[in-house]
């Protein structure tokens, strides 16, 4: 029997829709059987900030659901923007990472996905973390995330179209599988030029490793 790549553990309802966590390999039946998913992996390499000449790159791998995450998000990546990224120095790469044990994470990850469609990744992923009393209360978050889409700039029927179709849920696996394939074992995680960075993840500690790497480079 074929083994193939097969989605595991919670499934939740929202919306209509259908999220899954997690994922193993297993023995499955026929691919025939199987439900056809809506997309598939574009070989998407995450959303970037910064220019494509800066001589470092950061890749994170995270959450939306995770509170270490948001406070990175709203603590540290404001002064990150300024300092590095607005600088030249730095480009940054966004990965989705949601972690099978937060129930809405691949559904914040979608809406953020599908505002990225409209040019507003960005836009929504400092809506989602900023306004991050929706991962505590444990609701469904579908009419919240509208509006924040809103907020965001979002045309929302095209919004809402690809919400209902799940337009990249692939991406979003694809981009989970690669960071499981890194190790990634917790979120926020960070890559500094293809190396883990290990420290703790400070807007100083980014900028004192950022200005190390660029002079060894001169």
């Amino acid at each position: 029997m074929k083994r193939f790549y097969v989605l595991l553990a919670a499934v939740v309802l929202i919306g209509g829709g259908v999220i899954w966590y997690g994922s193993r390999s297993t023995s499955a039946a026929p691919a025939a059987s199987q439900p056809t998913p809506v997309a598939a992996s574009d070989g998407f390499r995450g959303f970037t900030l910064g220019s494509e000449a800066a001589p470092v790159e950061v890749t994170e791998y995270s959450d939306f659901e995770c509170p270490f995450c948001a406070s990175f998000a709203t603590v540290q990546m404001p002064v990150i923007r300024q300092q590095l990224i607005a600088t030249g120095k730095v480009r940054w790469r966004y990965r989705d990472f949601p972690l099978p044990t937060h129930q809405y994470s691949r559904y914040a990850a979608l809406a953020a996905q599908c505002a990225g469609e409209q040019g507003k990744f960005w836009e929504m992923h400092d809506q989602l973390f900023s306004n991050h009393q929706w991962a505590q209360t444990g609701k469904n978050p579908r009419s919240l995330f509208r509006d924040l889409a809103k907020a965001a700039g979002v045309d929302l029927d095209k919004y809402d179209a690809c919400m209902d179709g799940q337009r990249y849920a692939g991406r979003i696996q694809a981009s989970l599988q690669e960071g499981e394939a890194l190790g990634v074992g917790g979120t926020p995680t960070f890559y500094v030029n293809g190396k883990r960075f290990d420290g703790h993840p400070t807007s100083d500690a980014f900028k004192s490793l950022v200005d190390s790497l660029t002079q060894r480079r001169k």
